[in-house]
């Protein structure tokens, strides 16, 4: 039903001729052959674009906007190219712990003496983390296992304490509360100003108000530097008397 006799065939239009190429101009062949030379399509993707990626994804949409969906797109790449780098989303937070472990300083350790080192410490501690709050409450308690830049982080605060005559069974548990400190304390560095401010109830709790009022007469520049100083100090001395 389908065929036509060859009578009423219409005449095949004879082949367009192709464009001459201007003078000077590349063959078309040699074209095509530089573009597939060019840079590629899909992203290339890394453990440290990955890394980078989540923690901007964390910082403006939280921990709960972190997922594997939102990173991919993130990136501009499919899921399954992401899944080429990163098992799961546990794995995308060892990167990011790691990360954020390796920018804290523990250069002082076996250096310096123990004071000065855990000093040093506490303070990048709580400044890494003061800009990055909405994962504290998961880098808190993240187990630390195939975390290598974490561990070397443990590693040299944990010697420390031991060569300094801290005792052992002890040391584990200065550490946790010393990091218990630094990230309420990173917290408070972005905290309100006015964040002690009584308001219409000043009144009814006159010897807060008046303590408020008093530090505010220090005119401090960061009063949140002055009360971080003062916990780490207080520390510091209590850890001190631990040590053989």
């Amino acid at each position: 039903m389908l065929e036509i006799q060859a009578a009423e065939r219409l005449p095949m239009p004879a082949p367009t001729p192709a464009p001459e190429p201007e003078p000077g101009a590349a063959p078309a062949s040699a074209s095509k052959a530089r573009r597939r030379a060019g840079r590629p399509m899909a992203r290339i993707l890394d453990q440290n674009g990955i890394t980078t990626a989540a923690l901007e994804l964390i910082s403006s949409k939280g921990y709960d906007g972190l997922t594997m969906a939102a990173l991919a797109r993130s990136l501009g790449v499919a899921p399954s190219a992401l899944y080429n780098h990163v098992a799961s989303k546990d794995d995308v937070l060892l990167l990011v712990e790691d990360h954020l472990a390796a920018m804290v300083d523990v250069s002082a350790f076996g250096l310096e003496p123990w004071d000065v080192a855990v000093r040093r410490w506490a303070w990048s501690y709580r400044d890494v983390f003061s800009e990055h709050t909405p994962l504290i409450p998961v880098i808190a308690v993240l187990p630390v296992a195939n975390a290598p830049k974490t561990l070397a982080m443990y590693e040299a605060v944990t010697a420390g304490f031991r060569d300094a005559g801290f005792p052992e069974e002890k040391i584990i548990s200065a550490i946790v509360a010393l990091e218990a400190f630094v990230f309420g304390a990173a917290y408070d560095v972005t905290a309100p100003e006015d964040i002690f401010d009584a308001g219409s109830l000043a009144d009814q709790v006159p010897n807060f108000t008046a303590a408020v009022d008093r530090l505010a007469l220090e005119q401090h520049p960061r009063p949140t530097d002055v009360a971080f100083n003062l916990g780490l100090e207080a520390l510091i001395s209590g850890f001190g008397a631990l040590r053989r």
